[in-house]
């Protein structure tokens, strides 16, 4: 029998988690492809750089105007891609239009020259971009985690060329398609189906000057590691286990409904969930019974139908390594208070879950569940919460519910994350700088800090300043000394 040439294997595969149907494939570019699409963003920023604000905020503005005019043709593609829920779909094109424009309008104000006062002379700060970011893109928000780069990097004068996730291709090309409709010039964003292998070379190449990566720890560590040989500016948003703590004199009614949202969102598929909810003991069956009641009253159903309101994980392995992980805590001493197991149903649909009785030898104490699965714990009192919130290899957010605000921001303070929230897990805000700390990763997106990550921060002093005395005396003379 004369050998065949495997298949390769689809790198960029869009299947609908709803009924495990493939819509489309792509396959990796070639090299070549790739060489002349790097070549293309260097040549479009040599001349991007130049472009006034107000020239760059034209483009960018009309992106964001096309992301609302498309909004339901974008959530659609969202859906059928990731499953996420159609109404949660919407909101994030328009979140994701929310942040083109907010940075189209004050990008210009957020890099203006700073002064200085020295005591001789005068000074100022300048930004100036950095050239081509390379960006590594998951699938979980596909359209907000792009605006989020495109928006303050494309605005303070770089180029970006992106990988999105294999699982959401269609939009990401749907989303290089609006910046081209938008008028951007060739070359200005720009989608990459490449291998994992091309993508390190990526980061290799001279012409990359930086690199934003939000994904997986293990994702950022080997990328941060590259860039860091490489000598280049990074970024990296890697994930959270986010504490939800519940103080005793807190609105329980108001809780609930926040700890429904905050772990079920996106279907608990999002790195600033609420993750570990940690109640203060005298409430601590209440919330319980309430929380689960909540969970369990959620009914699965076709994501593109509005009344449903639990939709399927992103994809069958999704689903497949949550329900692992359950099952190895359970194995190591955690108890099921609801749920742990996939739905019996077509498609990638899990039990809301609640685990408990998760001690900190249990290897489920340390890790991420990204997907409907909630740790419970009972603390004493507030210091034990604190306590409990803070030892986590984690820290990008975490939301404390009390019904004195005073005792909400001391709370707030003394836990050990990068966002915290008082009575409240309301990150949707452009406004909002977006990031944490440990293994969830560093650097901020959104928000002021957002557009700075990227900008050569220049000093510029001015002043006729006499030299200081030189070391020795001696004076030249016909060039001898």
């Amino acid at each position: 029998m004369a050998l065949q040439t495997p298949t390769p294997r689809m790198e960029y595969e869009s299947v609908n988690p709803f009924d495990g149907k493939t819509l489309k494939t792509y396959v990796p570019i070639t090299d070549a492809a790739l060489e002349a699409k790097t070549a293309a963003a260097q040549a479009c920023y040599e001349t991007w750089r130049h472009k006034t604000y107000a020239e760059r905020a034209a483009i960018v503005a009309k992106a964001a105007d096309l992301m609302r005019a498309k909004r339901d043709e974008l959530a659609r593609t969202m859906t059928l891609e990731m499953g996420k829920r159609l109404d949660e779909a919407r909101g994030e094109v328009t979140f994701s239009a929310d942040i083109l424009a907010y940075y189209a309008k004050n990008a210009e104000r957020f890099l203006a020259p700073v002064k200085l006062n020295p005591k001789v002379g005068t000074a100022h700060m300048e930004s100036s971009p950095l050239g081509v970011i390379f960006c590594v893109e998951p699938w979980n928000f596909p359209y907000y985690q792009l605006a989020r780069v495109a928006g303050p990097h494309l605005m303070a004068g770089n180029v970006i060329m992106v990988k999105h996730a294999g699982i959401v291709p269609q939009c990401a090309l749907a989303f290089e398609k609006l910046w081209v409709e938008a008028g951007a010039p060739a070359g200005l964003y720009t989608n990459l189906f490449i291998s994992h292998a091309q993508s390190d070379a990526i980061v290799d190449d001279a012409r990359i000057k930086g690199v934003a990566l939000t994904g997986s720890v293990a994702a950022g560590k080997s990328v941060a590691a590259k860039a860091g040989a490489n000598v280049k500016p990074s970024s990296m948003e890697l994930g959270g286990s986010d504490a939800f703590i519940v103080l005793e004199d807190a609105d329980l009614d108001h809780a609930i409904k926040w700890a429904i949202w905050g772990r079920m969102y996106n279907c608990g598929q999002t790195c600033c969930a609420a993750k570990r909810f940690i109640v203060v003991e005298s409430v601590a069956d209440e919330f319980l019974s309430k929380f689960r009641a909540g969970l369990a009253a959620l009914e699965p159903g076709d994501p593109l139908d509005e009344t449903t309101t639990l939709g399927p994980l992103s994809s069958e392995p999704a689903l497949l390594e949550l329900l692992k992980q359950v099952d190895s805590a359970v194995a190591r001493g955690a108890k099921l208070a609801l749920g742990g197991k996939r739905i019996d149903r077509p498609g990638s649909f899990m039990q809301p879950s609640i685990l408990t009785d998760v001690k900190p030898n249990n290897p489920a104490f340390r890790e991420e569940f990204f997907g409907p699965v909630a740790l419970f714990f009972r603390v004493k009192d507030e210091d034990a919460a604190i306590a409990l919130a803070s030892d986590s290899d984690f820290g990008l957010g975490g939301s404390v519910f009390t019904k004195d605000e005073t005792r909400g921001q001391r709370v707030a303070s003394r836990v050990e994350t990068g966002m915290m929230f008082v009575n409240n897990i309301s990150w949707s805000d452009a406004e909002l700088p977006f990031g944490g700390i440990k293994y969830s990763g560093y650097g901020r997106e959104l928000g002021d800090m957002g557009i700075q990550e990227f900008v050569n921060k220049k000093l510029v002093r001015f002043g006729k300043i006499d030299a200081p005395p030189t070391v020795s005396k001696i004076t030249p003379t016909n060039g001898k000394s």
